[in-house]
């Protein structure tokens, strides 16, 4: 991620222009860590100098896995939160049996409790599973950008925080 944030920072100097930075994390195990080990907190505190309109979580499981990690970065994180998770986990033949109706209903959850600003679907997604996010948050407000108290953080596979 860091190679992609210096790339991205260099490019929009070379054009001479703010450039929005957009960043995804992908989940490898239930645990909540990508796959070079770090933590959803981690990760925040090792990307967020990049200062990215929006951080996420993408791919790795179904919304249902990804729950607990969603309410972790939204916690987190001062800027938009975007998900789009999986339809369900591939069955063993590699197909999602995760119908629409249950997608929606699982990120309707993250919006109602003020977890999510972008929502959308990875592997498995038809274009019905969108329709039906879409459906599911249309009459809910976006969440409020978090405002974590202000500390020295670091972060390695392990999120550290220092004491005030």
């Amino acid at each position: 991620a860091k190679a992609g944030i210096k790339a991205a920072i260099e490019a929009a100097e070379d054009l001479g222009r703010d450039l929005p930075i957009m960043m995804s994390m992908t989940l490898t195990d239930l645990s909540g860590r990508n796959l070079s080990g770090h933590t959803v907190e981690a990760f925040w505190h090792a990307v967020r100098h990049a200062r990215p309109i929006t951080i996420g979580l993408n791919c790795s499981f179904g919304a249902e896995q990804l729950r607990p990690h969603v309410k972790t970065l939204a916690a987190l994180a001062d800027t938009l939160i975007m998900v789009y998770p999986n339809a369900g986990l591939p069955n063993e033949l590699g197909e999602y049996d995760e119908m629409p109706e249950t997608t929606a209903g699982l990120v309707h959850e993250w919006a109602e409790a003020g977890q999510v600003n972008v929502l959308g679907g990875c592997c498995g997604s038809t274009p019905a599973h969108i329709k039906a996010i879409a459906d599911s948050v249309k009459d809910l407000a976006p969440r409020n950008i978090a405002s974590p108290e202000v500390r020295t953080r670091l972060a390695g596979l392990e999120p550290f925080t220092m004491a005030a």
